[in-house]
């Protein structure tokens, strides 16, 4: 593996000026491609300690033998290398935008002397004209024969054309009104190439302008008592509506724009663009991407319209929007405007929005990216042969005998040690069990360290405990082949059955932390790894180097899908518990004291600080609360007499308002069973 040190230019030769560089392996191959506003800070970074840089990148200066650069004197200009290099050398590292699927478009070929409307999938090309992308073909055939009606247009191939021509008889559309015939000289080839330019206009959003025409058509041939013609034009009118009515408008001042967002995490991002024309969504298309590095929405942003739009340079203007909706600005958003603009030949501009119309559509567009994210990692989860690859791969990374059919992972969720929680989430067969999912709620936990081995204790002693009483029950009438049912109830017992794998949140302290626990309880069949979010490595407890998993391994996908998961869990009980503990009051505990009478005593007095300074006197005379609650109320505003209080230790960290002042013991305190949240 060559060393980055090796291959470092030497100081002082990298120059301070905007410019392009490559990173080429030991055969020459070109593998990534970048730009940079500065060359000398953006290659250093590069050269930094290994261990400090992102998965992706470490993987990269690892595999490159040499790097090489070249400046240009704008960022513009780096701009346009860097497109031209990366569609040039396809690096293996860049980021690539490639479609999860072939969007077809409605497209209009402008280049023959007879255009021909069609849908078209694949790369474009020049001289068509293209709508869209749409997201199911029979939606464009669907607008397509409503539009026909009013636009009688060529909709046939060639062969078909030149066919029809030569025998001297159009085809069936050309007999129905929904076709202009210019195959057999209906219509000259000015007249088509009209009937298409209005089409376009159409598509283009001139709606208006078509509608009120007919409309003139319509009163003019009334008038003059053509009812047949005038007839012809409502139904077309009545056609050109429905196909209007489902482009519904989004954007009422008619703006031109894309908008742009993305749903992401440490390994693949998921965007989302709707083309919005005349204030209508005219298309939309997605895509799924591989993570080369540690990248900001504003990075995302770069990369994707520095490979979306310069690929669709050239073939039409329209294809290039006036604005452009994005989640966040990219760090060279002036550089990227100006060469957006010098490719569409307009002003483009790159906007946040902050408030409107634009602003809840970019919500819109970003609950899609989330969903497609979410259907994406779905689809490769669903998969079966994808599940089996991740178990064997986890297998053979962690030195483990067979595949862990049962994975359990933990993590830890808090705020500077207050309202510490764990969750414990289950998959099976590389799917989650969501009710097998437990939350813990933890008492005396200090850091991470010291709450991870608390819940470990407490999950597998009950664990030990159910194996002792399945023993017993063993010896006498229970079934052998159900050991996590209770004979009983018939129910599954909570924690019975062990997993083969215990992943927990965290490095090296956690996972050690985690192999002590089971130790001390002499369970020596169960793995343990823990999953460090900061470099995605995987660490086996006492090992003093992690395991690196490559990156597009399914074993890793599976692994970090349970660690995110349990972090759902975990963090989604943690502010349960944080709302209830900022709305609780003093006086919910007290006897006899409901939320009426609570009520009444904040009216009466105003606050708690005043009802803390009455006298029992003061209290009892509020409708509703006689002498032995009012005493119960400035015993809990002001802690028992010091004879009662002495039996209890000063420093009990029983909260305010508690049920009990004792807490419970730390070894076998019951978890929360997860059919209670949300998961």
């Amino acid at each position: 593996m060559p060393d980055p040190s090796t291959y470092r230019p030497a100081p002082g030769t990298i120059p301070d000026t905007p410019g392009v560089y490559r990173f080429r392996d030991p055969s020459g191959r070109v593998i990534y491609v970048g730009k940079a506003k500065s060359l000398r800070q953006r290659l250093n970074s590069y050269f930094a300690d290994v261990w400090t840089l992102h998965a992706r990148t470490q993987q990269m200066v690892t595999t490159a033998a040499k790097v090489d650069w070249v400046t240009v004197g704008t960022e513009v200009e780096a701009l346009q290398l860097e497109y031209n290099w990366i569609k040039e050398y396809d690096p293996r590292f860049n980021v690539r935008y490639r479609d999860d699927k072939s969007y077809p478009y409605l497209a209009v070929t402008l280049d023959e002397a007879y255009p021909r409307l069609q849908v078209m999938r694949g790369a474009k090309r020049k001289g068509v004209r293209y709508f869209g992308p749409y997201a199911h073909a029979w939606a464009i055939r669907e607008t397509l024969d409503l539009l026909l009606r009013v636009f009688p247009a060529r909709t046939c191939s060639s062969g078909v054309f030149k066919r029809a021509g030569q025998i001297g008889r159009p085809c069936l559309l050309g007999y129905i009104g929904k076709c202009s015939a210019p195959c057999v000289d209906r219509v000259s080839e000015e007249e088509h190439r009209r009937i298409v330019d209005d089409f376009c206009d159409f598509m283009a959003g001139k709606t208006d302008t078509m509608v009120k025409r007919l409309e003139r058509e319509m009163f003019a041939a009334s008038d003059e008592l053509d009812f047949e013609r005038a007839a012809r034009i409502r139904d077309d009118l009545g056609a050109l509506r429905r196909a209007v009515e489902k482009q519904a408008v989004v954007l009422g001042d008619g703006t031109d724009a894309d908008v742009v967002a993305f749903a992401d995490d440490p390994l693949e991002a998921a965007v989302q663009v709707f083309h919005v024309r005349g204030g209508r969504v005219r298309g939309q298309r997605g895509w799924v991407v591989e993570k080369t590095e540690d990248l900001s929405a504003g990075d995302l942003v770069h990369h994707f319209c520095s490979q979306i739009y310069g690929a669709e340079a050239g073939t039409d203007p329209a294809d290039l929007p006036k604005e452009l909706l994005v989640p966040e600005l990219p760090a060279d958003v002036d550089a990227l405007a100006d060469w957006l603009s010098k490719l569409r030949g307009s002003r483009v501009a790159i906007r946040v929005p902050q408030r409107g119309d634009k602003k809840t559509l970019a919500e819109t567009v970003a609950r899609n990216a989330e969903q497609a994210l979410q259907q994406h990692k779905l689809r490769r989860a669903g998969d079966l042969s994808t599940r089996s690859k991740a178990l064997e791969e986890i297998a053979e990374a962690l030195g483990m005998q067979t595949a862990p059919l049962r994975i359990e992972c933990y993590d830890i969720s808090q705020i500077q040690g207050t309202d510490v929680v764990a969750s414990m989430v289950v998959f099976e067969d590389g799917l989650s069990r969501k009710s097998e999912y437990r939350r813990f709620a933890i008492n005396g936990a200090t850091d991470d360290v010291s709450a991870i081995s608390e819940v470990l204790r407490r999950r597998f002693a009950r664990y030990l405990d159910s194996k002792v009483e399945l023993d017993s029950l063993a010896a006498e009438d229970a079934d052998p082949s159900r050991p996590g049912i209770d004979p009983t109830t018939g129910r599954p017992r909570k924690f019975a059955y062990p997993p083969q794998l215990v992943v927990v949140d965290g490095g090296q302290p956690q996972v050690n932390a985690a192999a002590q626990v089971l130790l001390d309880l002499g369970i020596d069949d169960i793995t343990i790894c823990g999953l460090a979010k900061r470099l995605e490595e995987v660490w086996l407890p006492d090992d003093e180097f992690p395991v690196i998993l490559p990156r597009a391994s399914e074993g890793l996908y599976l692994l970090q899908r349970a660690r995110d998961e349990a972090h759902r869990f975990a963090i989604t009980y943690h502010r349960q518990k944080r709302s209830k503990r900022m709305t609780e009051s003093t006086l919910d505990n007290v006897p006899g004291l409901g939320e009426i009478r609570r009520k009444a005593l904040l009216r009466h007095f105003g606050s708690l600080k005043r009802l803390k300074a009455a006298t029992i006197e003061e209290i009892a005379e509020v409708p509703g609360i006689g002498r032995r609650t009012a005493e119960g109320i400035l015993a809990a505003l002001n802690g028992p007499p010091p004879s009662a209080a002495s039996s209890v230790p000063a420093t009990s960290p029983a909260p305010v308002g508690s049920s009990s002042a004792t807490p419970a013991p730390v070894s076998l305190p019951p978890a929360v069973d997860a059919s209670t949240s949300d998961a």
